[in-house]
C-alpha cells in the first residue's frame, strides 16, 4: 500500500483529536455518500417518468417489460433454496413496486458479494485450510488424561456418539473449523474485563498481533490500543489490522488505513469493503467479526469493538453490557486461519500464513489441555470449536449452529442478543422449544441504540410470548453481548446477533463449546443479569392499529435490517 505523506498524516491526526472538525469532515463524508446515492435514485426515477410520459407506445412496452422482469424475478425467488419468509418479503416488494423491487433485490436480496470478491476469499480459504496444523486428536487427549491407564479405551469413550458430535462434525466438514480438546478458555462478563485482558496480551506480544474489528472510534480505548501497537512494532513485532469501512463510516476519516500504516513499517492495515457512493451488491456485506490473535498463543473474541462505550469509559445508552472470551491452545490456529482468509484475499502483499500458525499444538501438551467441566456427563468430551460465517457461500453456519442448540435444548435455553429479528425458522424453533417445556429466556436491551431496529425487535415479541418464551428487558441500559447457553452443556459466545443481518448477510465469528467450564461461567453471568431485567408481559404489547400497521410494514423489510 502506498505510504501516506507526512502532511496528510498530520492532517488526519488533527481531524481525529479536534472533535468539532472531525465531526464536520466525517459527517460531510456521510452526507456526500448519501447524497450521491439519492441522486442515483432520483435520476433513475426521473428517467422512468420521462420514458412513461413521453411516448405512450414506448411507455406501454416498458411497462410490459418491467412486469415481465418482475414475473421472471419472482419465479427465480420461488425456485431458490431460501427461507420462506425471505421469499415472501421480496415477492411483496416486487409486486407492489416492480420498477424498484427488481433492482433492490439485485442489490440486497441475494446476500452475495461480487463474484470477484467471492473468488478471492474462497481461494485463500482453501489455501489456509490446507496449511492448518491438525489439532491434537481425541486419542492424544485421552492418553494425557490417563483414563483407566488405557488410552484406546478412553479414546473410545470420548468418541462415543454424543449429541454434540453432529454439529461438531458439521463445523469441521462445512466450515473448515476443527474441534480443539486442548487449551484453556476464560469468559469475561464485561467489556472492561475483556479489554484489560486484551491489553495485557498485546503488551506481552513477542512475534505478531492480528486484530480485526467492525468499529474503531477515536477515544481513550482506541488511543491506548494504537499506542501499544506502535510500541510493539518498535520492538519488531509484526502488526496486522483490519477494520470494516461501513462500521467506521461515522467515526474515522477517509484513508485512515493509510494513516495507521504510516505510523511504523511493521504495521500493516486495510479497510474492508470500502463504501462507494455507487450502489453495488457488496455494500450490504459487512465484516462484523471481532478477534485478536497474539503470537499464535492467545486469541480473543466477543462483542466489544475498539470504542469507549464498549468498555464503560463513556455512557451512551445507559450501562453497556458486553462479554468476551480468551482462548489458548490449538483453537488459536483456527482464529489465525479466519483472519488470513480475509487478509490475504485483499492484500497485494500477502503473508505466508504457515509462518503465523503455531505448530507446537500438534503434540499435545498436558499443561495446556482443556480440563473437562466437573459436571460433564460420563460419555461426553469437553471441547471448543471456533468458527466463522460468510455470506459468500450457501452454508448459513451461524443459523445452523443456533438452530441445533435450540432444537436440542431439554431443560433451559438462555440467550443474550442486542437485536431480536429472527426469521421464520428461528422463530418457530424458539416457540417449539418453549412449547415442549424448555425454559427459554431472551435478554434484549432496555435502552436501544437503533430505534427503528428496536421497534422491529419488539414487533417479534407477541408470537414468542404467546408460545411461552420469556423476554427480559435489560433495564440498566444496552446489552451488546451475543451468546446462547443450553442445559449447562452447550454454549456459543461471539459476534452473532439473533437477527437477519448477522445470520445471513455479515461476516461473523464465534466459538461453540461442549461441556466446557465456560458454560458454568456464562450461567453465573445470566443468573446475575436476570434480576436486573424486567420481564415483558402481554400488557406491554398493547398498541393501536397504527402501531400494528407500522410493525407489519417493518416485518416486510426485516431482511434489510
Amino acid at each position: 500500500m502506498k505510504r501516506m505523506s507526512e502532511r496528510r498524516r498530520k492532517r488526519t491526526e488533527k481531524i481525529l483529536y479536534r472533535n468539532r472538525k472531525a465531526k464536520v469532515i466525517i459527517y460531510n463524508r456521510i452526507f456526500l455518500t448519501a447524497l450521491a446515492m439519492l441522486l442515483q435514485i432520483a435520476l433513475f426515477a426521473g428517467a422512468l417518468i420521462l420514458l412513461y410520459s413521453g411516448n405512450s407506445y414506448f411507455a406501454t412496452l416498458l411497462l410490459f417489460a418491467t412486469n415481465l422482469a418482475g414475473f421472471a424475478m419472482i419465479l427465480h425467488i420461488l425456485n431458490r433454496n431460501d427461507r420462506p419468509s425471505d421469499k415472501l418479503n421480496w415477492i411483496i416488494v416486487i409486486l407492489v413496486l416492480p420498477v424498484f423491487g427488481v433492482p433492490m433485490f439485485f442489490l440486497y436480496g441475494d446476500g452475495r458479494p461480487t463474484k470477484k470478491m467471492n473468488r478471492k476469499i474462497i481461494t485463500q480459504r482453501k489455501n489456509n485450510v490446507a496449511l492448518l496444523p491438525p489439532p491434537p486428536a481425541l486419542s492424544d487427549k485421552a492418553a494425557a488424561d490417563g483414563a483407566n491407564a488405557d488410552p484406546a479405551a478412553a479414546a473410545e469413550r470420548y468418541e462415543k456418539c454424543d449429541e454434540s458430535n453432529g454439529i461438531s462434525k458439521y463445523l469441521t466438514d462445512f466450515a473448515s473449523s476443527p474441534a480443539s480438546f486442548d487449551g484453556e478458555v476464560t469468559y469475561f462478563s464485561s467489556g472492561r474485563q475483556t479489554f484489560n485482558a486484551i491489553m495485557e496480551a498485546v503488551r506481552g506480544a513477542k512475534k505478531f498481533i492480528l486484530a480485526e474489528y467492525f468499529i474503531i472510534s477515536p477515544g481513550n480505548t482506541w488511543s491506548t490500543f494504537l499506542q501499544a501497537l506502535v510500541e510493539k512494532a518498535n520492538e519488531g513485532v509484526a502488526v496486522r489490522l483490519i477494520f470494516d469501512n461501513a462500521g467506521c463510516l461515522k467515526s474515522l476519516p477517509p484513508k485512515y488505513d493509510k494513516y495507521v500504516e504510516s505510523l511504523h513499517p511493521n504495521i500493516k492495515c486495510f479497510t474492508f469493503n470500502p463504501i462507494s457512493p455507487v450502489f453495488t451488491v457488496r455494500i450490504n456485506n459487512r465484516d462484523h467479526r471481532k478477534q485478536i490473535i497474539v503470537d499464535g498463543e492467545t486469541a480473543f473474541t466477543g462483542g466489544i469493538n475498539l470504542a469507549d462505550e464498549y468498555v464503560g469509559d463513556i455512557i451512551r445508552f445507559g450501562d453497556w453490557k458486553d462479554s468476551g472470551l480468551k482462548l489458548t491452545g490449538s483453537a488459536v490456529n483456527t482464529f489465525t486461519m479466519m483472519f488470513f482468509n480475509i487478509w490475504n484475499a485483499f492484500r497485494e502483499d500477502k503473508d505466508d500464513v504457515s509462518a503465523f500458525y503455531n505448530h507446537s499444538y500438534t503434540a499435545l501438551q498436558t499443561e495446556r489441555r482443556l480440563q473437562k467441566a466437573n459436571a460433564a456427563p460420563e460419555q461426553a468430551a469437553a471441547f471448543m470449536q471456533p468458527y466463522d460465517d460468510s455470506p459468500l457461500d450457501k452454508e448459513n453456519v451461524s443459523a445452523t449452529v443456533y438452530l441445533d442448540i435450540i432444537n436440542r435444548a431439554r431443560r433451559y435455553l438462555w440467550i443474550y442478543t442486542p437485536y431480536l429479528v429472527p426469521d421464520d425458522r428461528m422463530r418457530t424453533a424458539l416457540c417449539s422449544a418453549a412449547k415442549r417445556g424448555v425454559d427459554v429466556r431472551i435478554v434484549v436491551p432496555g435502552i436501544p441504540d437503533k430505534k427503528l431496529t428496536y421497534r422491529l425487535t419488539k414487533a417479534n415479541f407477541p408470537p414468542l410470548l404467546k408460545s411461552g418464551v420469556k423476554i427480559y428487558v435489560y433495564t440498566p441500559g444496552f446489552i451488546h453481548a451475543k451468546s446462547m447457553l443450553s442445559d449447562d452443556r452447550f454454549a456459543v459466545v461471539g459476534t452473532i446477533n439473533l437477527d437477519y443481518r448477522s445470520l445471513y448477510l455479515n461476516f461473523e465469528n464465534a466459538v461453540y463449546f461442549s461441556d466446557c467450564t465456560v458454560a458454568d461461567e456464562l450461567k453465573k453471568d445470566c443468573l446475575f443479569t436476570f434480576p436486573q431485567c424486567r420481564e415483558v408481559t402481554e400488557k406491554d404489547l398493547k398498541k393501536g392499529w397504527i402501531g400494528s400497521l407500522v410493525d407489519s410494514l417493518l416485518r416486510v423489510f426485516e431482511t434489510l435490517f
